[in-house]
């Protein structure tokens, strides 16, 4: 199946479970894969037969930067749920959230979560 694909949407949000992740806030970094069936966009080259990978961008912005939850599993299954619900020809989506700053002692990379959703 064919794929939109987002990397590395950068927002600052409130999300946590910790009192400093709710107040000070943090990035957050989200990758977006949506399958769909892209043919007849790729035949017509007309923008209202695909999904509009500007408005992913901005309903992930709206979600990461305007709502507040505990987990970040919560923030990509919304993400997710958000899409399939909004974009009938989105048959999958997988959303990845990463938190590259955590409060969390060690060393690391990031954490993230990534979620599966499909109609």
């Amino acid at each position: 199946m064919d794929k939109i694909i987002l990397n590395q949407l950068m927002f600052y949000g409130y999300h946590g479970v910790l009192q400093e992740e709710t107040k000070i806030g943090q990035r957050f970094l989200v990758d977006i894969e949506i399958k769909a069936d892209l043919k007849q966009a790729g035949q017509s080259d007309a923008l209202e037969d695909t999904i509009n990978y500007a408005e992913i961008y901005k309903l992930a912005q709206e979600i990461v930067e305007k709502e507040i939850y505990k987990l970040i599993e919560a923030v990509a299954d919304r993400l997710a749920a958000v899409i399939l619900e909004k974009y009938a020809m989105a048959m999958e989506c997988t959303v990845k959230v990463v938190k590259p700053d955590p409060p969390i002692p060690g060393y690391y990379e990031s954490v993230a979560v990534e979620v599966t959703r499909s109609r």
